[in-house]
């Protein structure tokens, strides 16, 4: 779907497709007539974007065969589908028994890693309408902490500078823009609005910039207006928003509270968890069950756990759901005199691991969530006053 700012700006409105376990491009094919042109249909819009999702064996057979590439867009265009924006975030299996960790690999001190967005970003040249302005490709903020060095980043910073060139060419050849957006996350090298200046500050705001994750921003208790000043100052342009939202428990230490809160616990992904400390930041730890522990964190002040639940439904009391901070995060990204970013994606890719009474049942239950949490954002925007357009 789109929408257009006062300023003009076309605001892309997309989901993504990484809630689907797609392997291969048989995979992602097959899920444009099983879930994407259904949610379409529900939504009776007459053009759904997608935040289209390419493991790196699709990516890799689309990028050597740029007819593949043109008859991808084919079959998204038959369908009144539209890409603008990829998630580069996980490379592969991100729908495996167990991820955690692996999402982070290969880091950006890899040239697997490099080798994946360049073919990213040249696969979506040529996925663009003919009527987008640019694209944009997120990716994960540089690596998990831990296994992070000096040595790592003189690495990465390599790496930037070869991709930065290669985005510049395909720029040249089609003649728009492709961005990537570096995806600050609790727990990463770049967690936060001040990481991601010491790190990112001084790339070319061309070619790179932040992908704005608000689930992210909320288990960092960090405030949405707060961090776009703060990357704006460091001239960080924001390439992309992901809507999305967290777990939030205002009172951890209570029974009721770590019944409902180890309902979540799951062996697939990881979910971070902070808890806010009055006049000195958070504390965390890296998993929900490891926070769970007797005597790992103090209890004393309200939690939020990287789990991104549906944007329109709230968890059961005594937990909530932080969509007041994704509410305040699109205010300030739409609600001024110009829009700060054009390409918003609605990330829930945690369906299939929701507790059991939460989950969608089957395919059609998928699409059925899918669609209003996209329906719950369109009504948001319109009431930010962007204004839906159609065809």
């Amino acid at each position: 779907m789109r929408f257009r700012h006062a300023d003009g700006t076309a605001v892309h409105l997309s989901y993504g497709t990484n809630v689907h376990d797609a392997d291969d491009l048989g995979d992602v094919v097959a899920l444009l007539d099983r879930y994407a042109s259904p949610v379409r249909e529900r939504l009776g819009a007459d053009r759904l974007g997608l935040g289209l999702w390419l493991p790196e064996p699709a990516a890799t057979a689309l990028a050597r065969d740029p007819s593949d590439v043109d008859r991808l867009r084919a079959e998204l265009t038959a369908r009144g589908l539209e890409v603008v924006t990829l998630n580069g975030f996980p490379y592969r299996h991100f729908h495996a028994p167990v991820v955690k960790r692996d999402v982070y690999l290969p880091d950006w001190s890899h040239p697997a890693r490099l080798g994946y967005t360049r073919d990213l970003a040249a696969v979506l040249s040529r996925l663009l309408p003919d009527d987008a302005v640019r694209g944009s490709v997120s990716t994960l903020p540089l690596g998990w902490r831990a296994f992070w060095s000096p040595a790592h980043r003189e690495r990465a910073l390599a790496h930037f500078d070869e991709l930065g060139r290669e985005l510049t060419a395909l720029a040249r050849t089609y003649g728009r823009a492709v961005r990537v957006g570096f995806e600050p996350e609790p727990g990463c090298v770049v967690e936060g609005a001040d990481e991601a200046v010491t790190h990112l500050s001084g790339l070319d705001p061309e070619t790179f910039g932040v992908c704005f994750d608000t689930c992210h921003l909320a288990v960092a208790f960090e405030e949405p207006a707060d961090t776009l000043a703060t990357w704006a100052g460091a001239g960080l342009p924001v390439v992309k928003v992901q809507a999305s939202c967290a777990l939030h428990a205002d009172d951890p230490s209570g029974p009721a509270t770590a019944a409902a809160l180890a309902s979540f616990v799951e062996p697939r992904f990881l979910h971070q968890t902070r808890e806010a400390v009055p006049g000195s930041g958070r504390i965390g730890c890296d998993d929900l069950d490891e926070a769970l522990r007797p005597g790992a964190l103090p209890g004393r002040g309200p939690w939020r756990v990287h789990f991104h639940v549906p944007l329109h439904a709230s968890p059961a009391p005594p937990l909530r759901s932080t969509r007041p901070v994704l509410e305040s995060a699109l205010s300030a990204l739409f609600a001024g005199e110009r829009a700060l970013t054009d390409h918003v994606e609605v990330e829930t890719y945690t369906w299939s691991v929701l507790p059991p009474e939460q989950r969608p049942d089957g395919p059609e239950g998928l699409v059925e969530g899918i669609a209003a949490e996209l329906d719950w954002a369109r009504h948001h925007l319109t009431g930010l006053g962007l204004k839906e357009v159609s065809g």
